[in-house]
């Protein structure tokens, strides 16, 4: 196959890491090379040895993210639709009858790099957070829809939440909007509704964090869930409830859902009302830090069981240390409040916070609360996020479960 694309030369240590399956080359790894931003550049060793096929932007720091590895890939519409059938398959093989409320791509673990699609029963929902994939999006985009629309699947719209700074690193704008195209409706209002793990929520797909809804907790859900029978929960940084809901439909005697966004526990609230579970669940509007703090100078012994579900402390290498000062302060403070023999779940969704740094934050947090953990379950992701052993950037969700002793 006779090849046109710009080439560039990298670096012994880019070669390395790209021969060991990671996809990106950084700025400062490229040796030569000259390109148009968005375009399709074929990768060289610093001896010349072919490498791969990336996407070029020259805004970002990660100047070339590999798209392919084989010579024979040709980047046509037959490409992309090979790609998403064998994401959607995985999806289907994975995730069974929860493909309909599930993330079906996920960038580079997918090998879209910089591209994220959810799908909120009805309605899709994609960030699109590389150059190289926004260029590309047109054929993308009505594919999938295409695809699952052809095995059964109803598929009204796509939103696109492209209101993320990281954007603008890319030298493109922000914003957000319905996707325009045949077929797909551009007047819905906003706000769907979808079914996990038995429990009916709604969706703002417009103005909710992220993407609307955090799919990737959806077992860790039912896991928590197992141990509420009977119990008194506390749940810190509901955000829209998911945690509490589960504890409360699996019959714990009380959940308190604690969130210090207002909105967010209006939703929560419309939730629980929307499954019934409004007898055993109340809300809190509070800092938790501030909270679990004033629990303890009060020597409160009001629960038995506290979920810990934090946003992203760190989003970079920098502030790993104080982000890890974060969690050791959340995390001894619960363990502090609990009643020996009390159970605790706790996770931290961020990939700069490594299992081995937040084990490491347990075992110190456990010291200073003068607690032992016995660990009950260690948990991840779920399987429609798929770790890429080979980039470490997809593993990113730790959970565990304890009892606090």
């Amino acid at each position: 196959m006779e090849r046109n694309y710009p080439l560039f030369t990298i670096t012994e240590k880019a070669e390395r890491s790209l021969r060991l399956g990671h996809p990106w080359v950084y700025d400062t790894e490229i040796l030569s090379g000259e390109a148009e931003d968005g375009c399709l550049a074929d990768v060289l060793s610093h001896k010349g040895r072919w490498l791969g096929t990336a996407l070029y932007n020259s805004h970002s720091k990660i100047r070339l993210r590999v798209l392919s590895r084989n010579t024979n890939d040709d980047f046509s519409e037959a490409f992309f639709e090979r790609r998403l059938r064998h994401a959607i398959d995985y999806r289907r093989t994975v995730m069974g009858p929860d493909v309909s409320c599930c993330r079906l791509i996920f960038g580079e673990a997918d090998f879209f790099p910089g591209l994220t699609v959810d799908r909120f029963s009805n309605v899709l929902v994609a960030q699109t957070l590389s150059l190289g994939m926004e260029r590309r999006k047109d054929v993308i985009f009505p594919l999938l829809v295409k695809l699952l629309r052809e095995s059964g699947e109803t598929i009204d719209a796509l939103y696109e939440r492209n209101d993320v700074r990281i954007r603008e690193l890319e030298g493109m704008e922000q914003g957000k909007g319905f996707y325009t195209m045949d077929g797909l409706r551009t007047d819905l209002p906003g706000v769907t509704e979808i079914c996990e793990n038995g429990i009916r929520y709604e969706v703002d797909y417009v103005n909710g964090q992220k993407t609307g809804f955090f799919l990737d907790q959806k077992y860790n859900r039912l896991a928590a869930a197992r141990l509420a029978p009977g119990k008194r929960v506390l749940d810190c940084f509901t955000h829209t409830g998911a945690f509490a809901l589960n504890a409360a439909k699996a019959g714990a005697s009380h959940v308190c859902a604690v969130d210090v966004s207002a909105d967010a526990l209006k939703t929560a609230q419309r939730n629980a009302a929307l499954n019934g579970l409004t007898d055993n669940l109340s809300f809190r509007k509070a800092n938790v830090f501030d909270l679990l703090t004033e629990m303890g100078e009060a020597k409160s012994r009001e629960f038995d069981y506290i979920i810990l579900d934090p946003p992203a402390f760190t989003k970079s290498h920098g502030t790993v240390r104080s982000a890890e000062r974060g969690y050791h302060e959340i995390n001894r403070r619960a363990m502090q409040l609990l009643p020996r023999g009390g159970y605790l779940a706790t996770c931290s969704c961020s990939h700069f916070m490594t299992e081995e740094l937040f084990c490491r934050m347990l075992h110190s947090a456990a010291a200073d609360a003068g607690r032992s953990l016995r660990q009950i379950e260690a948990r991840q992701q779920a399987p429609d996020h798929p770790i890429l052993w080979n980039v470490p950037e997809t593993n990113y969700l730790k959970f565990y479960l304890f009892q606090v002793v």
